[in-house]
């Protein structure tokens, strides 16, 4: 089996190359593992390789917040130092110095 190696972390604010939107990664799977309805969906014009890094974020465009399932061909990192709007953001993360986000931790009872 081929190893492989995120490009992304969890916390960092990426965008998407072809559709207007941002968010934090929160989550990240070594291949694609989400159904087949769902890749269906997407064009086959535009539709990226199952054998990459997919990313879940919670993401934000000009009109909603969401979570949303990207593959990482399709992000980049994001330079834009607006605040993010997604209030799970904030319920998840911390924001450090630099913009970048870390995990808070989770007290157990």
């Amino acid at each position: 089996m081929k190893q492989r190696h995120a490009k992304f972390m969890i916390g960092e604010v990426v965008r998407h190359k072809v559709f207007p939107f941002r968010g934090v990664i929160f989550d990240v799977d070594p291949e694609f593992a989400n159904t087949d309805e769902w890749w269906n969906s997407i064009p086959i014009e535009i539709r990226p390789s199952k054998d990459q890094p997919f990313y879940h974020l919670l993401a934000e465009n000009d009109d909603s917040e969401y979570v949303a399932y990207v593959s990482e061909q399709n992000l980049e990192h994001d330079e834009n130092e607006e605040p993010l709007r997604n209030p799970q953001v904030y319920q998840i993360f911390e924001l450090r110095d630099g913009g970048q986000f870390k995990p808070k931790a989770i007290l157990a009872n």
